[in-house]
């Protein structure tokens, strides 16, 4: 027996440590060049090393502190699941050069959060009603109708409590939910200021190209005003002079 639980805890351990030098390695493996994305997958990590603890930690436990770190394990991998998903959202949303690696690893991430749900419900196939009867000596052939009726009224009891428990979750998720489609919302608003940002920029280096050809036209307006009025001069130059030539060549002359 003794042999034996030193094999468990020599498997969680190895267990827990694979997880954590995993995770660690991947967080080292390149830098992601963004902040939230970092974020959310140092508390993923985190998550990740917990949810590997724990696991490891419930086969040595039974009754309700099993049916406890059960439902502690449940919910940390809802919310292993919201990290999944807030990571993919702000994977997605950032440029395609940036995105492709940060995909690449998220779908290691995945990969490696189906496992634990994978260990999580191997080592807690048991049936815990059957395992809770047994403590409470529901099975067997000595025990009272009496006391029987007062474990099948703890029995439901515990059960309206799992229920209610099931209900929080549920609730949870949907707050979670809801969180994830607000910040896609403001991603999306995000996104379209910067086009209307950008349309607007736009329109104002169009208004300025159009200032500055209607400098230029009224600058070709100014110089071929100019160069008529030079022109009309020269004209009356010539005509004045061949008048001139003509006054002292022949008027004059035949005077």
């Amino acid at each position: 027996e003794r042999a034996r639980q030193e094999g468990k805890e020599r498997k969680r351990d190895s267990l827990l440590a694979r997880t954590t030098a995993t995770c660690e390695a991947r967080r080292k493996g390149e830098a992601t060049m963004s902040a939230i994305f970092d974020g959310y997958e140092r508390e993923y990590c985190e998550l990740s090393t917990q949810l590997g603890r724990k696991t490891g930690m419930l086969k040595s436990l039974s009754g309700d502190m099993r049916s406890q770190k059960v439902r502690d394990i449940n919910n940390d991998l809802s919310e292993a699941e919201a990290l999944i998903r807030r990571m993919d959202l702000e994977a997605r949303s950032l440029p395609p050069e940036k995105k492709s690696s940060l995909l690449s690893k998220l779908r290691e991430y995945k990969a490696d959060l189906n496992k634990l749900k994978s260990d999580v419900k191997k080592v807690s196939s048991s049936n815990p009603d059957l395992q809770n009867r047994a403590e409470l000596g529901l099975v067997g052939d000595h025990w009272s109708a009496s006391s029987a009726a007062q474990r099948e009224r703890l029995l439901q009891t515990t059960d309206r409590i799992n229920r209610a428990g099931d209900n929080i979750r549920q609730s949870k998720q949907t707050l979670l939910e809801t969180e994830e489609l607000g910040v896609s919302i403001l991603q999306d608003l995000h996104r379209q200021r910067e086009t209307i940002t950008h349309a607007r920029d736009t329109l104002h280096g169009v208004d300025d190209n159009i200032t500055k050809s209607r400098k230029i036209l009224s600058v070709m307006a100014r110089r071929i005003l100019q160069n008529k009025a030079i022109m009309f001069g020269i004209m009356l130059l010539l005509v004045g002079s061949i008048g001139l030539v003509i006054y002292f060549k022949f008027i004059k002359s035949s005077n």
